[in-house]
């Protein structure tokens, strides 16, 4: 188990959390689901040390997969995923997996966004890490991409079996990708929950899920 606590954080004039815990079990996909200004990538930053903090944080080892690929321009799709993983084997291996062998010598700028993110993806997971940070790296891909990162995702993950911590405004990827949702708002936790049925789940599938979701964020 992951333990947060008491997590303490203020912008100017703007108090955003104040004592508070979350519990993360290991080896699961917690999506943190609200609207923008509501928290939820100040907590990811504190998680990773990326923002300072008040309160109990563990020291984790992060992979970050961001909602742009934030791949190093000026470095090859190889040599971008070198800096994480010295074992050129399993690097290859991983771009075999994620369906780009043949972009090993490309420069990001030569990449399409779906490409450039499966590439994310492959450093996230070559990164030997604790936990997996996911802020919101479906938002500018269009519905087939987002169909296609999301398998993508998915047929790592049963392999790799990662703690996930995502983030999001929008139901439909909350509803698709998440074992537990947690909904934030101005830095508290109004609904936690666990859906019954397995992960992954179809885009714009509709039904209870999705209505309680837009519910709880319209409330």
């Amino acid at each position: 188990m992951i333990e947060i606590k008491n997590l303490s954080k203020s912008y100017p004039n703007v108090p955003l959390y104040e004592n508070f815990n979350l519990s993360l079990e290991e080896g699961k996909i917690t999506c943190l689901l609200g609207s923008s200004g509501c928290g939820k990538t100040t907590l990811l930053n504190a998680i990773a040390g990326l923002t300072k903090c008040e309160g109990e944080i563990p020291k984790l080892k992060c992979s970050y997969i961001f909602q742009t690929p934030q791949l190093v321009p000026n470095l090859t799709v190889f040599r971008n995923l070198l800096l994480v993983c010295r074992d050129e084997q399993k690097i290859f291996s991983m771009l075999k997996r994620v369906g780009l062998e043949d972009k090993a010598k490309s420069y990001p700028v030569n990449l399409s966004g779906g490409e450039a993110q499966r590439v994310a993806i492959a450093r996230a997971f070559l990164y030997k890490s604790d936990i997996l940070l996911m802020d919101e790296p479906l938002a500018s891909l269009d519905l087939k991409l987002k169909k296609q990162i999301i398998e993508l995702f998915f047929e790592i993950w049963k392999e790799d079996g990662r703690t996930v911590l995502a983030v999001t405004h929008d139901v439909d990827e909350a509803a698709a990708i998440a074992q537990r949702i947690i909904v934030l708002s101005a830095g508290k936790i109004v609904s936690d929950f666990v859906p019954e049925t397995a992960v992954p789940r179809p885009l714009y599938m509709g039904g209870e899920l999705r209505e309680k979701l837009i519910g709880l964020l319209l409330n």
